[in-house]
């Protein structure tokens, strides 16, 4: 199935008029929604449909519903199947056990069976089976550097992080400006750990979707007339951990469930 390469493809087929009629802010944050699968071209009241029939096979992003999903699932599952999980122990911080490779995600074990199926407690969501499996597959047997780097700085994010901006750092700063105990739940909910002063920030949090894929997020409050500000931080060597694209699908997940937890909160 045929989809768009970025989010610049989408935005020159609209009028960058930021009308707000689809209900977002800009021509690009409504590119960026599209692109990521939660929206359509259709949603644009401005697109004449023949634009929309003529793009209509290259917007849909892998979601569960998505054929190229399940297609990209069997090949995952797949790839598991053909490499021995008990030397894989080692590069992602698992264990090995009776033919399963445990790994703790937030906090949470998540098992992954020799024939490629995964077993937990908790809900297996697309956003994080994809780059579970990508993770298991792709991981090195190489240390992390310790050395915490924003997006834009990654080897593979010099040309994603426009949209990593739009769909991670900007919705997360909304909800620690509205609802800063966001910090304290995420400590308690997902084993996050809190450290001190990173980059002079208010507030830092270092988060472990996967054990050696660890994330630092970091929040300033508003000061004397500056407004507030958040940034994400990943290990130097991160794509030795996980694939650029995976990355951004488990960030932009996250934020997704972070969004969903504070919206249960009132």
């Amino acid at each position: 199935m045929a989809q768009f390469k970025n989010l610049m493809e989408i935005f020159k087929l609209l009028d960058k008029s930021n009308c707000r009629r689809c209900n977002q802010k800009t021509c690009m944050a409504f590119a960026a929604e599209v692109f990521t699968g939660k929206m359509k071209l259709s949603d644009c009241p401005k697109l004449p449909p023949s634009v929309i029939a003529a793009h209509a096979s290259e917007e849909t992003a892998f979601t569960p519903r998505d054929d190229g999903f399940f297609a990209l699932m069997d090949e995952l599952k797949m790839k598991i199947r053909d490499i021995d999980l008990a030397e894989r122990a080692d590069a992602v911080g698992g264990t090995f056990e009776n033919g399963r490779l445990t790994v703790r995600c937030l906090g949470k074990e998540v098992h992954l069976t020799e024939d490629g199926r995964l077993i937990t407690d908790i809900h297996i969501n697309h956003w994080f089976a994809v780059p579970f499996y990508q993770h298991v597959i792709n991981a090195r047997h190489t240390g992390l550097s310790g050395n915490w780097v924003p997006y834009r700085e990654l080897p593979g994010g010099k040309d994603g992080f426009r949209l990593f901006d739009q769909r991670c750092e900007k919705p997360l700063k909304a909800i620690a400006d509205t609802h800063t105990e966001l910090f304290e739940d995420l400590v308690r909910l997902f084993n996050g750990k809190k450290v001190d002063n990173h980059y002079e920030s208010d507030i830092s949090l270092v988060l472990h979707p996967f054990p050696t894929v660890p994330v630092l997020i970091c929040y300033w409050k508003p000061d004397e007339g500056m407004g507030s500000d958040l940034n994400v931080f990943f290990d130097a060597r991160v794509e030795e951990k996980l694939p650029i694209r995976s990355l951004y699908t488990l960030s932009a997940g996250l934020v997704v469930m972070f969004e969903k937890i504070t919206r249960r909160h009132g």
